[in-house]
């Protein structure tokens, strides 16, 4: 049973960082399109950019859903916490989510599309920036009493670090937004993306060279923990390794390529969880509540794992069939002409 108390935490802090990596992997192109949408220069073009997403975007969202419920199941002293100092941000998020849906669905119906182009556009950007103040707060951490409830206000989550990983992920969004657009589009539309994906590529390089270098001089815990042995050696290798990767992707939109920037944007995303991952485990809080603190009782991880074992496969299948059945370009469609 001690054993369990120990290894049961371990495997559902490994699902929930899967799900959230799947989460911001595949929503995270339908907000970059959703944040590009605001750019098209005429109607047509931004009916193609949303016709793109029209059989996959509700799929994608899952996996947030999937996560909350998770961290709710396994960590329920984390949920509570983080549920409660994010409050804003996670309701900025919502309400981002909520417009977007709705746009989405009133734009194929309505004569005048200008007002819900406009809210697609704005909602995905509104969605977006809710997550980026929420996990810049996450990483800063979140003040809690010895019993692990929050005791700090409910703006303790803005900060200028918080705004920058925020400005960071949209940048994120955008890149893998674009390199999805490159991809699925053909023509005039496909080379204005590889433009938008190579401004997206520096400027998300640039938000991320920043952020690797001020995080450990603002966060004395995160540094302790950068320049711990052998952590040090691993940290030391991920920025270079995000550099050749960036380098990669420029090399690709230079040469025209189609799928290999949206493949090198996810080995991006990939590298930049895997590095997360490191600074934040085994905290569930950083760095106040570990996974182990945090945890529900053994017996409650081991009914919820074997739910989660038979539903992952299925999704995960689901997910890729819709990818599979839904793979080819898109040259128009109902939401453009």
């Amino acid at each position: 049973m001690e054993t369990l108390k120990y290894f049961l935490p371990q495997v559902w802090f490994v699902i929930l960082a899967l799900f959230l990596f799947l989460y911001v992997m595949l929503d995270g192109f339908d907000l970059g399109v959703g944040i590009l949408s605001l750019t098209s220069s005429d109607e047509k073009r931004r009916g193609i950019l949303m016709t793109s997403l029209s059989n996959i975007w509700d799929a994608n969202e899952t996996w947030l859903v999937l996560m909350a419920g998770g961290l709710f199941g396994a960590f329920p002293l984390a949920y509570g916490t983080i549920l409660t100092a994010l409050y804003i941000p996670i309701f900025t998020m919502v309400f981002g989510f909520t417009f977007r849906g709705v746009a989405f669905e009133f734009r194929e119906l309505s004569n005048r599309k200008i007002l819900w182009n406009l809210a697609f556009g704005v909602g995905s950007f509104t969605a977006a920036l809710g997550q980026g103040f929420a996990l810049g707060a996450v990483l800063e951490g979140i003040r809690v009493d010895e019993a692990g409830h929050f005791i700090g206000t409910s703006w303790d989550w803005l900060s200028i670090p918080s705004v920058l990983v925020a400005l960071t992920l949209i940048q994120g969004y955008v890149l893998i937004g674009s390199t999805y657009l490159v991809w699925k589009t053909t023509g005039e539309l496909q080379q204005t993306h590889y433009k938008t994906a190579k401004i997206a590529a520096w400027t998300t390089l640039l938000g991320a060279i920043f952020i690797t270098i001020s995080t450990p001089i603002f966060y004395e815990s995160v540094r302790s923990r950068l320049f711990q042995q052998p952590l040090v050696y691993i940290f030391a290798v991920i920025p270079v390794l995000g550099v050749w990767l960036i380098w990669q992707l420029l090399n690709s939109l230079n040469r025209k390529e189609e799928r290999a920037p949206f493949v090198w944007t996810i080995l991006l995303f990939v590298l930049t969880f895997i590095g997360l991952g490191l600074i934040v485990f085994p905290y569930i809080i950083p760095m106040q509540i570990t996974i182990y603190q945090a945890s529900a009782d053994p017996s409650s991880l081991v009914i919820m794992l074997i739910f989660i074992g038979f539903l992952i496969p299925v999704m995960l299948f689901y997910n890729l069939y819709q990818y599979i059945v839904f793979r080819g370009k898109v040259t128009g469609g109902e939401y453009g002409e």
